[in-house]
């Protein structure tokens, strides 16, 4: 099962090196448009990606607490700067190119780092009123695969109607 996570953090890495050599062709002014999507703008969908991944991972500290190679790729995730503000200017934006740059690495090392025994491990929620109080690992992460593609299918959606090629949501398989 571990070789599928590592699977998708890579594709995971490889579609947000696609939308983002698409994003950073763009002008400041239109990735920050809002488009009327929950989270605005463009750059707003792409940062709501990314904090998805810090979200997720940050959960999982404690299921993984025996496992320093997961440790560690988790840790790293602390010591990435990501750029606040509603809004991203230039300088922003180039930052966060670098920070999901960054956190993609982390998410491949902590999947590459993980066991069977820590797929099954409990992962407490604070969701559902306590029901369930935690659910195995291996679920939390088909969680936060989904939302990235849940959102990076938004950010195509977006391309298709400014009729900007974007077919980073279609099968690549160069980096298996």
């Amino acid at each position: 099962m571990k070789e599928i996570f590592v699977t998708f953090a890579k594709a995971n890495d490889e579609s947000d090196k696609a939308f983002m050599a698409i994003l950073n062709k763009m002008s400041n002014e239109d990735r920050e448009k809002n488009r009327r999507s929950y989270y605005g703008s463009l750059s707003g969908l792409a940062r709501h990606v990314m904090g998805g991944t810090f979200h997720f991972i940050g959960m999982f500290k404690d299921a993984i607490a025996s496992n320093a190679g997961a440790v560690k790729a988790i840790e790293s995730l602390s010591k990435i700067k990501m750029p606040e503000g509603k809004k991203l200017d230039e300088d922003g934006w180039k930052k966060f190119g670098a920070a999901i740059k960054a956190a993609d690495k982390a998410y491949i090392e902590f999947t590459e780092a993980l066991t069977d025994k820590d797929l099954a491990s409990q992962v407490k929620l604070s969701w559902y009123k306590g029901k369930p109080a935690s659910v195995p690992l291996s679920f939390m992460l088909q969680q936060l695969v989904a939302h990235g593609i849940h959102h990076r299918g938004q950010i195509s959606q977006i391309l298709d109607s400014l009729k900007i090629d974007n077919d980073y949501s279609g099968l690549n398989v160069k980096f298996i």
